[in-house]
């Protein structure tokens, strides 16, 4: 039995493209155009993961993310949410609404198809949630003419913990640039020091990530999410 997905997206031109690379996947679509048939469903069937557009009439995608991750048959499915919003503050808002990946417009087929293998299979909802990895990696934090460089104890699509040598003051705007691997190009963004732990360790969140670097530091991450 092929195992099912629910796209769901007022765009019946995404709805085909995504469905045609779920097909191409060994996977079964089934695409809704209108929101409120997505509500019944999620609470009858089990999907193996589902395709929400962020923005739609009501029902949006966060308000399907939420009623999936409160529903019997589905509240661990990985849930993807297709967006054009650029803004961080979506991105955040998204997390908290039950999203475990973002996938933007245009929509790239080979990053969609990344991202589907990625995710095949059952996912630890709560470990996935939280989204951290344990990673050293060396971080530079640049705040005016002042830098500090660390290391990276641990990473997410919203932020990094660091160990340096001495820490900023919470509130710090800084400039980051991260070393996650040898051969890749330093993943960059704009975020502000919101924590300070002991031993010189400082939560940093990522308030500014372009949709570039987003996509750069999240297709980094998805074979390191635990998957059960």
């Amino acid at each position: 039995m092929e195992k099912q997905v629910l796209i769901v997206d007022d765009d019946e031109a995404v709805c085909q493209m995504v469905g045609k690379v779920l097909t191409a996947a060994g996977m079964e679509p089934l695409t809704l155009t209108r929101s409120s048939q997505a509500l019944d469903l999620l609470n009858q069937e089990k999907f193996e993961m589902v395709f929400f557009d962020l923005h739609m009439a009501s029902p949006d995608g966060m308000e399907l993310a939420r009623h999936l991750r409160r529903s019997s048959w589905n509240r661990t499915t990985p849930v993807i949410l297709i967006s054009d919003d650029l803004r961080p503050s979506a991105m955040s808002v998204g997390f908290e609404a039950g999203a475990n990946f973002f996938l933007y417009k245009p929509i790239d087929k080979e990053r969609l198809l990344k991202l589907i293998r990625a995710t095949q299979g059952t996912i630890d909802y709560g470990r996935r949630r939280t989204r951290r990895v344990a990673l050293q990696s060396k971080v530079k934090l640049n705040s005016g003419a002042d830098v500090v460089e660390g290391e990276t104890i641990d990473v997410s699509l919203c932020g990094i913990l660091v160990k340096a040598g001495r820490t900023l003051a919470r509130g710090t705007p800084v400039r980051i640039s991260m070393e996650l691997a040898p051969q890749m190009r330093p993943v960059v963004a704009a975020g502000s020091v919101v924590r300070i732990l002991d031993g010189n360790v400082m939560g940093i969140q990522l308030d500014q990530l372009s949709v570039a670097e987003s996509e750069r530091l999240q297709e980094f991450l998805l074979p390191l999410l635990p998957i059960r």
